[in-house]
């Protein structure tokens, strides 16, 4: 199979039916006006939701079998590690393998070891970490898998797909919770600046300590319904 280019248009054909999936719904919830870092957390653990049974190779697994097991597992990424040691070497990504496949020989695959192109700077998380923090990391990475190390050593891997496995409802509650925090610091910047007094509202009548909004002298709540 590798032998051809046909080879290449079925890896690619592989990337194109992993990228068409629904796993983008999870991060578009989070466009920037919701920054991450006002995320609340969910109490949902890394570990809760990582694949244990992660497929990995060794370093001097050669390029041509490392980009069978992909298309064999349908996965986008492989553990680089040592076979009887957990620590992690580094991560090998499809597009680490297509751009092999393009710009080597493909009588070099054979002769291409993992450890060649690999990725040795690797983004990890802690299990005990919240799932929160792993979608920042995956944001300002941009990436769509995370080693889950611990203690220095490999214990599962979490991807995007893994994430999107939590109910929709989970995360729609975590986006009217960041809007809610964004209003409530978009009315605190304006009463900072603003001249407030204590009156009764022109809108709804209560007494309240009111701040001028275009001529207007409103509360608090009015504000917010505005």
């Amino acid at each position: 199979m590798l032998g051809n280019l046909g080879f290449i248009h079925e890896y690619k054909h592989h990337l194109h039916i992993k990228k068409c999936c629904n796993l983008r719904k999870v991060l578009n919830i989070f466009k920037e006006k919701h920054p991450f870092q006002n995320m609340v957390e969910t109490r949902v653990k890394v570990g809760d939701l990582m694949t244990r049974n992660f497929i990995w190779v060794t370093p001097e697994t050669n390029l041509k079998k490392c980009a069978k097991t992909m298309i064999k597992k349908r996965v986008g990424s492989l553990i680089v590690k040592e076979k009887n040691l957990q620590k992690l070497h580094g991560i090998i990504t499809e597009k680490d393998v297509v751009w092999a496949v393009v710009k080597k020989s493909k009588k070099d695959l054979a002769n291409i070891l993992v450890k060649d192109i690999m990725k040795r700077k690797v983004v990890t998380i802690k299990p005990s970490a919240d799932i929160t923090e792993a979608l920042r990391k995956i944001r300002k990475k941009k990436i769509r898998r995370i080693p889950v190390v611990e203690n220095k050593k490999v214990i599962g891997m979490l991807t995007t797909k893994d994430i999107f496995k939590i109910s929709p409802d989970l995360f729609t509650s975590m986006a009217e919770t960041m809007k809610i925090r964004e209003e409530t610091n978009k009315l605190k910047r304006h009463q900072r600046r603003r001249p407030r007094k204590l009156d009764f509202c022109e809108e709804c009548g209560e007494q309240d300590l009111l701040t001028n909004i275009n001529g207007t002298w409103i509360c608090s709540s009015c504000y917010e319904k505005r």
